[in-house]
C-alpha cells in the first residue's frame, strides 16, 4: 500500500460520524416526506401548512448533510 492510501484514510471516529449524519439525512428526509404525503404525522388541515413544514424539515436535512460533507472536505 502506498503511504498516500494510508494518509487519506479516514479514523474510525470520522466514519461513524458519516455514517450517523447520513442516516440521520434519511431519517430526516423521510419524515419531510412523510409529513407532506401522509396523515400519519400532522392531520390534514386542507391549508398550506402540511408542505410548508415537510418542506422546511427537508430543506433542514440537505443543509445539514452539506456541512457535513464539507467539514469533511476540510480536514484534508
Amino acid at each position: 500500500m502506498s503511504s498516500d492510501f494510508i494518509n487519506k484514510q479516514k479514523s474510525l471516529k470520522r466514519r461513524f460520524l458519516l455514517i450517523l449524519g447520513a442516516i440521520t439525512f434519511i431519517c430526516f428526509l423521510g419524515l419531510g416526506l412523510m409529513v407532506i404525503f401522509t396523515d400519519l404525522v400532522l392531520p390534514d388541515d386542507g391549508g398550506y401548512t402540511k408542505p410548508l413544514f415537510g418542506g422546511l424539515i427537508i430543506i433542514y436535512s440537505v443543509l445539514r448533510f452539506s456541512r457535513l460533507l464539507k467539514k469533511d472536505d476540510d480536514d484534508k
